[in-house]
């Protein structure tokens, strides 16, 4: 498991580097706000359809070759990112890199290999705290690297620095990582009849509820999603900032969302019931999102970036343990793989509505539609949150009081 952590804290941090300048790097190629919005997307879009495609190849040839391959071809797709001097080039090279993330899927299903049912989720954390690392130090790298001058800034450094880091995490890889799937284990998966995407979206959707808090998911990554795709575009034109800037703004939000999630989401999650947070992470990022347009300072500005990010990282793994509730243990794999691909799809609509919205409408309406949209999901929510059991003792309690019946 360290060497794993390791592996993924490397490869994730590489990431990370992308995510403050790709924005500000389309639009020195004279790329208008829907296309950036499109190029932004282009990596979820590759990434979705590739996933059935890593996961049947994982389970044939282990999980070790599949990591290796994948963190090869995500290095050659950042130095192709790294000397792309045209629009086109830079949607191929971020289409290769989607299709490339087959390490994410691979490493955790090599986590799901090597721990029991009892450490399962102990393991699984150790993954999230790789992707908070990656967050953190990613932007935060990728900024300096680049600088502070959006029209001037050097966007090939930070790409080869990412296409390093993956070319380090396959080294270790190579050299100190053992292969967790059984060559028995390996045959038996490969010879069991696969469900197809459709198969497993039309059974996971139909289920009680599930289908409602996979939509709740859905639209809530879009408004975020949406969020991070524009957020650079926004601070050009509002403030005047470069990829350094916003760099240190994003490895912010991604301090504040391991904070929340590594230490605060378990402790409400106990006080209120998965059921209630979501509510809670649904207002928190309308109120985040609304707040930005109106942000002429950068006090201001972390303010809303703060309570956005604590509404997304609130909602995200209270809906995923309340999703994986409804649930037998036999559904759990599928179910959470179909809640996976609709998050990657609403990464896809995301950036492109965004985008779209800041090209026709102005560089505020991605933020007030982003909000909007989560005033919605706070009522539907709210209007439904009956049907989910609570699994905190203080909300059952609080929520036998009020449902039982009053004597005439």
């Amino acid at each position: 498991m360290p060497i794993l952590f390791l592996i993924v804290v490397v490869d994730l941090i590489g990431f990370g580097i992308i995510i403050p300048l790709l924005p500000l790097y389309a639009e020195v190629m004279d790329a208008d706000p829907t296309t950036v919005g499109l190029v932004m997307a282009t990596y979820s879009l590759t990434q979705f359809i590739a996933a059935p495609f890593w996961g049947r190849a994982s389970d044939r040839m282990g999980r070790r070759p599949i990591l290796l391959m994948s963190l090869f071809g995500a290095a050659l797709a950042y130095v192709w990112l790294g000397y792309a001097d045209n629009i086109w080039m830079l949607f191929g090279a971020r289409a290769v890199g989607g299709f490339m993330a087959g390490n994410l899927s691979a490493a955790f299903a090599y986590v799901a290999d090597i721990t029991t049912r009892e450490t399962r989720a102990k393991g699984m954390g150790v993954i999230g705290a790789a992707f908070g690392l990656g967050f953190i130090f990613g932007p935060a790298i990728g900024g300096i690297l680049a600088g502070s001058a959006p029209l001037s800034a050097d966007y090939r450094t930070p790409a080869l620095a990412a296409a390093g880091l993956s070319i380090v995490a396959w080294v270790l890889g190579l050299a100190l990582l053992k292969e967790s799937l059984a060559p028995e284990i390996r045959e038996r998966l490969a010879a069991r009849p696969k469900e197809t995407r459709r198969q497993m979206f039309k059974s996971a959707l139909t289920h009680p509820n599930v289908g409602l808090l996979i939509g709740i998911s859905f639209l809530a990554t879009v408004a975020f999603a949406g969020l991070e795709a524009t957020f650079a575009m926004w601070t050009k034109r509002q403030f005047g900032w470069g990829p350094e800037q916003n760099g240190y703004i994003f490895a912010f939000v991604g301090v504040l969302g391991v904070l929340v999630q590594g230490g605060l989401i378990g402790r409400l999650r106990r006080k209120f019931g998965e059921a209630r947070l979501i509510i809670q992470g649904a207002a928190a990022l309308a109120l985040g999102i609304a707040l930005i347009p109106f942000s002429d300072s950068l006090p201001l500005l972390l303010v809303a970036m703060s309570v956005a990010g604590y509404g997304f990282s609130i909602i995200s793994p209270a809906l995923n343990s309340l999703i994986s509730l409804q649930v037998g243990e036999e559904d759990q794999g599928s179910t959470m793989g179909v809640t996976r691909s609709a998050t990657t799809l609403a990464r896809v609509a995301g950036p492109a509505a965004a985008g779209m919205l800041f090209g026709f409408m102005g560089m505020d309406w991605p933020y007030f539609f982003g909000a909007a949209l989560m005033v919605v999901v706070t009522i539907w929510a709210i209007r439904t949150r009956t049907r989910f059991p609570h699994t905190s003792a203080a909300a059952d309690a609080s929520d036998t009081a009020q449902c039982a019946p009053k004597n005439p």
